[in-house]
């Protein structure tokens, strides 16, 4: 699993039939500087500016139970609070 932060939806009109009623959000994961924008689908009703959990390849088609449906990234959790000890951050 990986922390990101839900910087807004997507859509698209014309898409591959298979992710039709699924709705799309636009997440930044973070790598010590580095950020990456992916698009994941949202399994539990997330919001911008949310702080989330997302799972990525080919996993997250089985939290979708749908082998063939062409996703590799979800969002899985809506991240409440997280205590980290500094210390080991270093």
């Amino acid at each position: 699993m990986v922390i990101a932060k839900v910087l807004g939806n997507l859509w698209a009109t014309k898409k591959d039939d298979r992710l039709g009623g699924y709705k799309l959000l636009v997440v930044q994961t973070k790598n010590g500087e580095s950020t990456e924008n992916i698009v994941a689908v949202d399994t539990i009703g997330a919001g911008i500016g949310e702080d989330v959990l997302i799972v990525k390849g080919s996993m997250t088609r089985n939290i979708l139970k749908e082998s063939d449906t062409p996703i590799d990234a979800a969002v899985v959790g809506i991240i409440d609070s997280v205590e980290v000890d500094e210390a080991l951050l270093k």
